[in-house]
């Protein structure tokens, strides 16, 4: 308990000590000095319970860093670049760990995945959410003959299913997308659930929304997604990204416009994807805010070269 300020008008009782007969001053001099030493116990109650707050906070900023470490170790080290088909990725958490999570993988020696995941709300459950969609993204099917790999719809009905039969009690929706390119043919295939539409970057300078139908993971048990198909060409750069990018890309924070997105992809058209990614991250840094972004946002551009 904070000492109220009577506590410390401590100089009219003096002069009251002054005009008080012999008798009484030791009386009031006890009482005085009982409030001091009362004061004093008080200011080192308070002393030791900042001591203990600080003590505390310094160890949750110390587990939230090694927190933050551990999940970028989840991240890809390297990205896989399979014939001419190379990737790029930006990754900004609002706070110490994000929500979102992406990775691009080789699934053979012709075709290379890509999922990203964007579990609703912030911190440290959205994370922990998103190391579970990690762990369950089945991308093929092996038996004693051989494998076959998933349809991108196959793939993300999986991880519905599996997100659901958990019934976990918090932060249980997310938003992914997963597809692979066929580097041979330069066949893109994509499924998406909630998230937001894959950008088309053509060779051209022209962009292009590139759609698919499927509903938030873990809300329905029989969500189906479709799978869609679309022919890459040498000088496509293909954007994925969550809606933090969005967010972050918008003159108007409380009501993001996709269309302020797309035209920071079209002014940027005559640039390779490497030199995008940069473009867009100096963007970032040199926005007031930056440093404390509204929300997690995660990019990865496919580049056909």
């Amino acid at each position: 308990m904070i000492p109220s300020p009577q506590t410390f008008d401590v100089v009219p009782q003096l002069r009251s000590i002054l005009d008080t007969p012999a008798e009484a001053v030791d009386d009031q001099v006890q009482a005085l000095q009982s409030q001091i030493i009362s004061l004093n116990a008080e200011i080192e109650a308070l002393r030791k319970r900042d001591e203990t707050v600080k003590f505390y906070m310094q160890r949750l900023d110390e587990e939230m860093r090694l927190a933050a470490r551990l999940q970028q170790d989840f991240l890809p080290k390297t990205l896989p670049q399979l014939g001419s088909v190379h990737f790029h990725a930006l990754f900004r958490p609002a706070g110490y760990v994000s929500g979102d999570l992406y990775d691009v993988m080789r699934l053979d020696e012709s075709h290379v995945g890509f999922y990203m995941a964007d579990a609703v709300g912030h911190g440290m459950p959205a994370a922990l959410l998103t190391m579970f969609i990690k762990n369950a993204l089945v991308t093929k099917q092996i038996n004693p003959e051989g494998y076959r790999l998933l349809t991108a719809g196959e793939t993300m009905a999986e991880l519905n299913r599996v997100l659901i039969q958990q019934d976990l009690s918090y932060a249980t929706f997310a938003t992914a997308v997963y597809g692979r390119i066929d580097t041979n043919t330069l066949e893109m295939t994509f499924a998406r659930g909630g998230h937001p539409n894959p950008i088309l970057l053509g060779a051209d300078g022209s962009t292009r929304t590139l759609a698919a139908d499927g509903g938030l993971l873990g809300i329905f048990p029989e969500e189906t997604f479709s799978t869609s198909t679309v022919q890459l060409k040498p000088g496509d750069r293909l954007f994925i990204f969550s809606d933090g990018i969005e967010v972050a890309f918008s003159e108007d924070l409380q009501s993001p416009d996709a269309q302020s997105w797309k035209n920071e992809i079209q002014k940027r058209r005559k640039l390779s994807g490497q030199e995008i990614v940069a473009s867009l991250a100096a963007h970032l840094d040199s926005e007031s805010g930056s440093l404390a972004p509204k929300d997690d946002l995660t990019l990865i551009v496919a580049e056909v070269q």
